[in-house]
């Protein structure tokens, strides 16, 4: 039932730096031998040229949903090379982000080094359906986002997204709210745990939270690192551009009393006439 299949999409993204599943958070694997180079200009090069990372090669790209199954994978160059040499960035060489192509079932998880120069981590569907797979890294100083499609067997429907608003509409779990406020290309979130603000968001991958958005239909990717310092201020604030007029799906992970909670809102871009969102309004 394994297939070999090349999958090789690149939205390259750069929003003030590269990122951010595994159990429905951080696992917290240890990426083994990650090369940390850093961000000098020796391993700055030009993203043509050869050997730097153009597309994603899953090994096996069918899962049986709700199976916890090991998602295996290679980056490679134009020239079907594997890519070797990763930066660590936010305290992990790989990041890996799945979701379902609905925008429902969002994963986010680190995977471990295989002997070939690959990538493997055990990874659970809970539902069938075509999904996204996006790996997430900086090669040679570059941030880059490549992405893959799998397939989970078994009946799809697709759900429609939830509306605007600017309260998170996914569930954060253990009494967590989480509201948005949108100013310009401004996101300012506010993290509540019983109605109680918090003011004590804990540094999660080295930064105070992890902003992924996706676009409705193509799937268009950015991860965002927060503006503030990991240790910083009460909200947590994003600089993020949403192109195009469509829905977004935002989805905020952030740390608290030692776990990691995801917040998930619905946003349609916004053209510059339209009044910003303030908390506890939708739009």
């Amino acid at each position: 039932m394994s297939r070999l299949g090349l999958f090789a999409v690149a939205i390259a993204v750069v929003f003030g730096a590269a990122y951010v599943l595994g159990d429905a958070a951080d696992p917290d694997i240890d990426d083994g031998a990650a090369n940390a180079h850093g961000d000098s200009p020796a391993h700055r090069e030009d993203a043509h040229q050869a050997g730097a990372a153009t597309s994603l090669v899953v090994d096996d790209a069918r899962f049986e949903s709700g199976e916890r199954a090991a998602l295996t994978f290679r980056v490679v160059d134009r020239d079907a090379n594997t890519v070797r040499d990763f930066d660590v960035e936010h305290e992990r060489a790989m990041h890996v982000i799945a979701v379902r192509r609905d925008l429902t079932h969002y994963q986010h998880v680190h995977p471990r080094r295989t002997p070939d120069g690959g990538w493997t981590v055990d990874i659970a569907f809970p539902e069938a359906g075509p999904h996204r797979v996006f790996a997430d890294f900086v090669a040679a100083g570059t941030p880059q986002t490549l992405g893959a499609d799998i397939e989970v067997t078994g009946r799809y429907a697709a759900r429609p997204l939830p509306a605007p608003s600017a309260v998170a509409d996914a569930d954060a779990g253990d009494g967590y709210s989480v509201e948005v406020a949108a100013t310009g290309s401004e996101r300012r979130f506010t993290v509540r745990k019983d109605g109680v603000t918090v003011e004590d968001v804990e540094p999660y991958l080295g930064a105070r939270g992890h902003l992924v958005a996706l676009r409705e239909g193509d799937l268009a990717f950015q991860h965002v690192h927060p503006k503030d310092r990991a240790t910083e201020g009460r909200e947590i604030r994003f600089d993020v551009a949403l192109p195009g007029s469509a829905r977004h799906r935002l989805f905020l992970q952030f740390k608290h009393d030692g776990e990691v909670h995801t917040a998930a809102f619905t946003e349609r871009a916004r053209s510059a006439e339209q009044p910003p969102v303030e908390a506890g309004h939708g739009h």
